[in-house]
């Protein structure tokens, strides 16, 4: 029996998370083997899979685009293709692209004390393959690839024997034809208030049907500082511009969070004055929940806003009854003709992808564990995964956890040492692992390991903290245990 393919670090997913990891460890640790699996046929994973009109970031791309690369343009809100041409040129800048190993699904992974080692399992084409690693970084974000939350809508099939089609964005059909079509979008978030005004200048009309109404914000395509500050050259530039957004992020959320009340009327004001006239901002903007208790919504160049004044498109707040052969009948008892409806209704969580995790032969429970400095979790060795702010740009933490694994490796290069895990500490009191009230979260926390009450075991939500604790704390802090 040949022995397996061994490797320093095995990263697990080629997205934004993993080709940011790789690049960070390749320029600190040359020496150090290292090797991508990616389960899909190609890189970017996020901006990659989704395919729907108007696929964009909602966050500013001075805080998504990577520290140490600056993003290349004054766009703010850049679409999915530049988002995955930038992803894909800095894989290729440092060599990363040549480590991603595509269509190799990663279902178990086994670690052994005795050996100071992984031990992977490896789905490659239907073959199974296994490999080893001293380090096992999970960069696949939270979410299912394989399904998106999908409820279950009396007389769906009513409706789609009628001959509408029901689709959901994170499988979106290459071949969608909705011009001069009907289109009935549910939902409220992110992916809704992208594809409306997309689809709007195409399409016969576009409703936004949603329960709950969201905070949505108007944002200048083009970020104002970014363009004043142009002729600079970029390595001046780009620090400007980045910790610019990183403090307006920042001073938002703690003002929502401190000042609720202030941050409701600051949201309104700027939202309410781009509203068709007739429209009423308290039935389809105003939320029954604080400023960022749910993620919130920006749109650039108030495209949506512009949708809605032009007549292509329309919001309706209320609750789905059931499918009909014509469309969607509320519970207002009002009728929502389609010829297609776009389940925008969120994601499924998956944690670390799905992997079977033991440690010496006992399973992980999630549940009973608690997340350190949000990278590492109790009682798993040599183990560390990248899920980025719920408040704030995505690859903010992402960068921090790449930082913190650099220094945590170079530590025990000095030293001499193998492994190392978090010990938890039973006094320390339990949260939830995200402090967020949107319905993905909610659905899936019972199955998510916690987090604690107090440092280093809370995410504060907070670049600046994080900074001090995760870029520049302590290692040996003494909740590592090293061996």
């Amino acid at each position: 029996m040949s022995t397996p393919e061994h490797v320093d670090v095995l990263i697990v997913g080629a997205g934004l998370s993993g080709i940011g990891a790789a690049c960070q460890l390749k320029t600190a640790h040359p020496d150090r083997s290292i090797a991508l699996l990616e389960a899909r046929e190609g890189s970017g994973g996020t901006w990659d899979l989704f395919r729907y009109p108007g696929i964009r970031s909602d966050s500013d791309m001075f805080t998504f685009g990577y520290k140490w690369r600056p993003w290349p343009s004054e766009t703010a809100l850049a679409d999915g293709a530049l988002i995955l041409d930038y992803l894909r040129t800095v894989a290729e800048e440092h060599g990363v692209d040549k480590l991603i190993r595509y269509r190799y699904r990663v279902t178990a992974a086994s670690w052994d004390s005795a050996t100071s080692r992984w031990t992977v399992t490896i789905d490659h084409d239907g073959a199974p393959l296994t490999m080893t690693a001293g380090f096992l970084w999970g960069a696949t974000g939270y979410y299912d690839y394989e399904q998106g939350h999908a409820p279950a809508f009396p007389g769906r099939e009513t409706f789609e024997e009628a001959g509408g089609q029901v689709v959901h964005p994170q499988f979106w059909p290459d071949d969608l034809d909705y011009a001069g079509k009907d289109v009935v979008v549910i939902g409220s978030g992110a992916t809704a208030v992208t594809l409306v005004p997309s689809m709007a200048p195409t399409a016969g009309k576009v409703t936004m049907l949603q329960r709950t109404p969201t905070y949505i914000l108007p944002q200048p395509g083009k970020d104002p500082l970014a363009v004043a500050l142009r002729r600079l050259p970029t390595k001046i530039s780009y620090p400007i511009v980045r910790g610019s957004n990183i403090a307006k992020l920042v001073a938002n959320y703690q003002l929502a969070q401190r000042l609720p009340a202030v941050s409701k009327r600051l949201v309104r004001r700027f939202t309410e004055r781009q509203l068709p006239e007739g429209m009423s901002y308290d039935e389809h903007f105003q939320p029954p929940y604080n400023v960022w208790d749910q993620r919130l919504c920006v749109v650039p160049n108030s495209d949506l806003f512009r949708a809605l004044r032009s007549g292509q498109a329309d919001v309706v707040t209320d609750t789905i009854e059931t499918f009909t052969e014509k469309g969607i009948r509320l519970t207002s008892g009002r009728e929502l003709e389609a010829d297609i409806i776009v389940s925008a209704t969120g994601l499924k969580l998956k944690l670390f992808g799905g992997i079977d995790v033991t440690v010496d032969g006992e399973p992980f429970e999630p549940s009973e564990t608690m997340t350190y400095k949000g990278l590492m979790v109790s009682g798993i060795p040599n183990f560390v995964f990248t899920i980025g702010y719920t408040n704030a740009s995505w690859t903010l933490k992402a960068d921090l956890v790449g930082d913190y694994v650099v220094r945590l490796l170079a530590h025990m290069d000095e030293r001499g040492l193998t492994s190392v895990v978090p010990v938890k500490d039973p006094t320390v009191g339990e949260r939830p692992f995200m402090d967020l009230a949107s319905g993905y979260v909610q659905r899936a926390l019972d199955g998510l390991p916690k987090q604690g009450d107090r440092a280093p075991w809370a995410l504060k939500q907070n670049y600046y903290v994080d900074v001090r604790s995760i870029r520049r704390g302590r290692i040996d802090d003494g909740v590592l245990q090293f061996t």
